[in-house]
């Protein structure tokens, strides 16, 4: 065996199949370029979904959704009189309280409200206007937080407590004034 014999296999064992600067050229685009463009197609196949655009359809309500108030205000008859405790009870309560779902204590269970009553009317309050567990809050809703106490004291004394039904918030002392200044001129 000849020393150039050897020599010119060993060559050809390292080369690859790019010979010339334009298989280079093609490599690159094939291996670089060619899958960008097709990534930029998928996208574009997957985001040309027919959406409509803003404003499209009807536009009173687009334009209603664009100026939309962040808060809201909502005027309550502050004289309505207060509803009673079994009024609440049936409207709000009574869903989750009449059947025991989500673990409630059922109306009238004396043994699954006696823990509850014996911690008092305070914190029986304070659960129900800012909720526990599953419960949801429920002040702030259709009624006042005087009207929740009264079915609080509703479900309460049906099994077994003695607590005194709220009565309605007095005047405050600044409208007790105006009043009294009104009344004397």
């Amino acid at each position: 065996m000849s020393a150039n014999g050897q020599d010119s296999s060993h060559e050809e064992a390292h080369t690859g199949p790019i010979k010339n600067p334009k298989q280079v050229l093609l490599a690159s685009l094939f291996a670089f370029v060619v899958p960008i463009f097709v990534i930029i197609g998928l996208v574009y196949y997957v985001t040309s979904a027919n959406k409509p655009a803003a404003g499209t359809g009807d536009p009173e309500k687009a334009i209603a959704d664009r100026i939309q108030k962040i808060g809201m205000v909502e005027i309550r008859d502050a004289n309505r009189p207060l509803r009673a405790g079994e009024e609440v009870f049936k409207a709000q309560c009574a869903a989750c309280h009449a059947t025991g779902a989500a673990g409630a204590p059922k109306f009238q269970d004396a043994a699954a409200w006696s823990a509850r009553i014996a911690t008092g009317y305070d914190v029986l309050l304070n659960s129900a206007l800012k909720g526990k567990n599953a419960m949801g809050a429920q002040g702030g809703g259709d009624f006042t937080d005087v009207e929740i106490g009264r079915a609080v004291v509703y479900m309460a004394n049906a099994a077994g407590a003695k607590f005194e039904e709220p009565k309605a918030p007095a005047a405050a002392p600044a409208d007790a004034a105006a009043s009294a200044s009104a009344a004397a001129k």
